[in-house]
Order: C-alpha cells, then structure tokens, then sequence
C-alpha cells in the first residue's frame, strides 16, 4: 500500500504537470535554457521593419513555423523577451505584449541556475514569432 504522501504525489504530477503543458495553449512547448546564473539566459527584442502598406503585424503561433495556429498579432515597437529559438533559427519562442509591458511586468525571469532546460514558467502571453522582424535591445 503507497503512503498518502507519495500517493498525493503521484496524482499531483499526473494531473497537474499536464495541465501546465496545455494551460499557454501552445502546441509547442518553449523552454528556457539553465545557466549559472552570470549571464542572462534570454534577451530583449523589439518587433520592427513591418511594413506599413503590407499586413502591417506579426504573426503569433502556436509552434515554430506557418503550419501552426496564428494566436495573436504584435506591432512595430511591441517588446518580446526571447527564451527560445526553432532549430533553424527562423522562429523564436518568446513572451510578449503591447508596447513596453514585457519590460515593465517584474514576473519575468532571465536566469534559471541549473542544468538542461525546462518548459518556461513564466505567466503571460507566450507564442512563437517569426525572428526576420525582430531586433535584439539587450541580453
């Protein structure tokens, strides 16, 4: 017979750590990536170069390329903090809002001590964007 604890345990990580999973409503999971803490482990961009007479946006996914579910739009001028990058490069996993919100919402981490990677912990509006639109300000 298991011991109430583990018990409480065992239905905790079955139930809840999927939850987790879904709860960004992400079908691709981003992760940040452990350090030693010296250096920041992501870094802060701005959305720029959309074009006026074009879409005029940037697309939000729900993964890493154009197959994915378009949640949301972002701007020029909009901040994302980057934790995340697809394989080749052209996508990137990101927290994001309207404006400076990402810069002036103290809930944000930059620097998981540890080793590996885990799925990002963070509250807030998480997507994939395309990397062609966005500039680096600092990290």
């Amino acid at each position: 017979m298991m011991p109430l604890f583990w018990r409480f345990v065992a239905t905790t990580v079955i139930v809840v750590f999927p939850l987790l999973a879904v709860a960004d409503d992400l079908d691709v999971v981003i992760y940040e990536q452990g350090g030693d803490g010296q250096i920041a482990e992501c870094w802060l961009g701005a959305v720029s170069g959309l074009k006026k007479g074009g879409d005029g946006f940037l697309a939000v996914r729900s993964g890493p390329g154009t197959t994915y579910r378009k949640m949301d739009e972002l701007y020029n001028g909009d901040h994302v903090l980057v934790y995340d990058g697809s394989a080749d490069g052209k996508w990137l996993g990101v927290i994001y809002g309207r404006g400076q919100e990402v810069v002036d919402n103290s809930n944000y981490g930059c620097g998981y001590v540890g080793q590996g990677q885990r799925p990002l912990p963070y509250p807030g509006k998480k997507g994939w964007i395309h990397s062609n639109w966005v500039i680096g300000i600092a990290g």
